[in-house]
């Protein structure tokens, strides 16, 4: 595998220790991100369950899953440019044992304030981890080839993490309890950052931008937007969108937004550099991201409530039926989508990306009231799939191609953030969506349901038909020596 020659000792030791070390490298920070998507999922099976025991009501068990998300979104720009300012590595390390730390809380809270509070604790120590775990891979690995291939298993540990954690929250809280889906996290953690410390090269100072005083205003600004986007739309989508609670927070978030461009123009050292989205083809991608993310949460959750509820699937059993989906992302991100990369460059790819996409929710637009998992349910979840293990990681190198050694956190930050705020907003919109035609069908329970799942693939497949557009025509002819690097 070829090394990154950048940042003094990184690129040197990396270089050293060749190819093996790199790639246990790899595993290490790939397991960390599957560790952080499997904790956004897993709880999801389990929210019953710590309902019964704490008696908690409705409004409050939201907070269990909207506590971790929350934070986790809101913080990622700056865990990408505070990991830019102290070090990648040593960031990483800090924020996994903070993840562990607050995982113990979680799987020992006494009470539902206690756990919700962990959960927040969780999702702030998340957004420090995730920044840093991709700039930790374009540290050790160069812009082509070897990049493309160690962004294609990472993505596909992001999407394996997502799907496992429904099958697993399953198994443990079937079989061990809820509180195991918390436990597990500590040994793993410990495990990690033992190997991280030893595998991953020390760095001897910190990065370029480093030497710059930090944005202090521009990152308070930017955390509480994403947050109060984050929590309106979440209050939106439970209690509607007229509610003063949505109402104001949207209207903050907006006002925050305003503010914070105002500031970063002005500021000596801005939170987010011009330099770093000077590049259509980064906008671009990381646009392409923040709609394919929205379209991802909505297919995922919708074809959930489908199996369960037309289908009449256990829980444990629709998270199996999404395994084959995400054996699709693992093979075609991990084998392929470099591959293809390649061979075509990457406007090709992430076209023929959004085209799977869109053939998926066009096949979920069909879903009837009493369908086939076979027949009605496999072929778009496939589809859809295969997409995003062509997208994923082909955005992912978009993102990082050029970026410097100082800005590295920030452009892990970047992605991950489009990613979170595009789930947010998108379950949000399609949710809105399907229950509004769900009141306004008629019929049996089932049929009603089943015609709101149908409108929000509908809404989905329109989306992933407009970032196809942004790919096709946005990046048509612009910077092509750029967008087909992976092929030198």
């Amino acid at each position: 595998m070829e090394a990154v020659p950048a940042r003094g000792t990184v690129a040197g030791t990396a270089t050293e220790r060749g190819g093996r070390q790199l790639g246990l490298a790899l595993f290490l920070v790939s397991a960390a991100q599957f560790t952080l998507q499997l904790d956004f999922s897993i709880v999801n099976v389990a929210l019953a369950t710590i309902q019964r025991e704490f008696a908690v009501s409705a409004v409050d068990l939201q907070w269990i899953v909207t506590g971790y998300a929350l934070p986790f979104g809101a913080l990622l720009l700056l865990g990408g440019r505070l990991g830019d300012l102290t070090g990648h590595r040593r960031l990483l390390v800090g924020g996994l044992g903070l993840f562990g730390v607050t995982s113990l809380l979680a799987g020992l809270a006494p009470n539902a304030g206690v756990l919700i509070a962990a959960r927040f604790a969780q999702g702030a120590s998340a957004a420090f981890v995730a920044p840093m775990a991709l700039a930790a891979i374009t540290d050790l690995f160069a812009d082509g080839p070897a990049r493309a291939r160690a962004l294609g298993v990472f993505q596909g540990a992001t999407a394996a993490g997502a799907s496992a954690g429904i099958v697993l929250g399953g198994i443990l809280t079937e079989y061990a309890g809820w509180r195991a889906i918390f436990l597990v996290n500590p040994p793993v953690i410990a495990v990690l950052v033992g190997a991280i410390l030893r595998l991953l090269p020390r760095e001897d100072a910190p990065a370029a931008g480093g030497r710059a005083r930090p944005d202090v205003a521009g990152a308070v600004l930017v955390t509480a937007s994403v947050g109060a986007l984050i929590y309106g739309l979440g209050q939106g989508q439970q209690e509607g969108f007229g509610a003063p609670a949505a109402v104001a927070a949207l209207a903050a978030a907006v006002a925050l937004t305003v503010a914070f461009v105002a500031v970063e123009r002005r500021a000596p050292a801005p939170m987010v550099p011009a330099r770093v989205l000077a590049d259509p083809a980064r906008r671009v991608a990381l646009g392409v991201m923040f709609l394919v993310a929205s379209v991802v949460v909505g297919y995922v959750y919708f074809v959930t409530l489908y199996m369960q509820r037309a289908l009449h699937f256990s829980a444990l059993r629709a998270g199996l039926g999404l395994l084959p989906a995400t054996l699709t992302v693992l093979v075609t991100s991990t084998w392929l989508a470099r591959r293809l990369v390649a061979r075509f460059g990457t406007r090709a790819v992430l076209a023929a990306g959004l085209a799977s996409v869109g053939l998926g929710q066009l096949w979920l637009t069909q879903l009837p009231a009493e369908g086939s998992y076979a027949v009605h349910v496999l072929p778009g979840l496939v589809l859809t799939a295969f997409g995003m293990g062509l997208l994923f990681p082909t955005v992912s190198v978009v993102v990082t191609s050029g970026v410097e050694p100082g800005d590295r956190g920030l452009a892990g930050g970047l992605l991950a953030a489009s990613q979170q705020v595009g789930m947010a907003v998108g379950l949000a919109v399609l949710a809105t969506v399907a229950a509004a035609r769900t009141r306004a069908a008629v019929g049996p329970a089932v049929v009603t349901l089943v015609a709101g799942y149908r409108l929000s693939y509908w809404v989905a497949a329109v989306i992933a038909a407009l970032a196809l557009a942004a790919v096709t025509w946005v990046l048509r002819a612009r910077h092509p020596q750029h967008l087909d690097n992976s092929k030198k």
